[in-house]
């Protein structure tokens, strides 16, 4: 008696979850919506501007001292900052010419 119950009970189960109904445009709304999320956080990103590069040089020395180094912003000056840091060569860094670039040593190092 308690198989019968059993296979009735299978039977039921893959019969009910069997017949649910998948709506396709749903699925792609909500793919959509995802995909969106992912695009609105990519705009929250740090800029590479003239503030901010003077913003690294206040926390990370990039210079000898006596006002020689690179030009700020510069990708030697962008280099120096990644030595200071000891990233360098790091191959999860973003390109050196990249916003996504000034993002990541804004939010990993910078206070």
């Amino acid at each position: 008696m308690i198989k019968i119950y059993g296979v009735v009970s299978i039977v039921a189960v893959v019969l009910f979850c069997g017949c649910a109904q998948i709506d396709p445009k749903d699925t792609a709304a909500k793919a959509t919506s995802v995909n969106n999320e992912a695009t609105d956080a990519r705009l929250d990103i740090q800029a590479c501007e003239p503030a901010w590069f003077e913003k690294v040089a206040q926390q990370i020395i990039t210079g000898d001292g006596q006002g020689h180094g690179p030009d700020l912003g510069s990708l030697e000056w962008r280099s120096v900052v990644e030595f200071r840091l000891g990233i360098r060569g790091d191959n999860d860094l973003p390109e050196l010419d990249s916003d996504l670039w000034c993002d990541y040593i804004d939010t990993h190092y910078l206070k």
